[in-house]
């Protein structure tokens, strides 16, 4: 059980990491929780690696990774905890291009399932704050079922390719070889749980055998 300080510290590292890809300097996690000394922080931090929900990366200074969420957060904790990285207006056709190019292969349902993921139709910049490490795809997003964790219809998402995810990240999610979606991922005994961040739309269960995660979100496009 942690106490309110643990849990808010916990949820706003979470946020940080998820948003920027880089742990927040303890002075924004004095203030974020408006503490007057850096000495509370180190104390909160102990605690939470003491009980699993953090670590310490070594050789890395300030470097945290969040091992996982405390069960008592509600669902709007967890939404509200990934904020993505936005690029607005960063599609425009006349923009020239410099750096790494990713491509767009279709679009992706934030709703219902579509088509599984097609051919590329386009390419597009890979954000300049993501990591180069890796291969990435974008896919454009057809409805509303993620708009509480940001991800609006008509977006872009950045996808980093992999296939495997920790328990409340955002993937492409492979349904049966056919169907793709975008969901938040939950895995808990033999059922994975693909849950969507709008209320008015509901969990969907599958079995193990029937989910093959393709990537997860890192970063997403928006034009105004």
């Amino acid at each position: 059980m942690l106490t309110k300080k643990q849990k808010n510290l916990l949820l706003f590292i979470n946020k940080k990491l998820r948003s920027s890809g880089v742990s927040p300097s303890y002075e924004e996690m004095k203030a974020s929780l408006n503490l007057k000394s850096k000495s509370g922080i180190h104390r909160l931090i102990s605690a939470l690696e003491e009980r699993g929900f953090i670590k310490r990366l070594a050789h890395k200074a300030r470097a945290l990774e969040v091992i996982k969420l405390p069960e008592t957060a509600s669902a709007n904790d967890i939404y509200n905890s990934f904020s993505p990285s936005v690029i607005k207006g960063g599609l425009d056709s006349e923009q020239e291009i410099d750096g790494v190019e990713i491509p767009v292969l279709g679009k992706i349902a934030a709703g219902t399932p579509v088509e599984a993921i097609q051919n590329e139709v386009s390419r597009i910049p890979l954000p300049e704050n993501i990591e180069k490490k890796g291969e990435y795809f974008g896919l454009k997003v057809q409805g509303d079922s993620m708009i509480e964790a940001g991800i609006n219809d008509g977006d872009t998402v950045v996808i980093k390719k992999t296939d495997t995810a920790d328990n409340g990240k955002i993937v492409v999610a492979l349904i049966d070889d056919h169907e793709a979606m975008l969901k938040r991922i939950r895995k808990k005994g033999k059922t994975v749980a693909l849950e969507s961040a709008n209320k008015n739309y509901e969990t969907k269960i599958f079995g193990p055998d029937r989910v093959k995660v393709q990537g997860v979100l890192v970063s997403l496009y928006r034009s105004f």
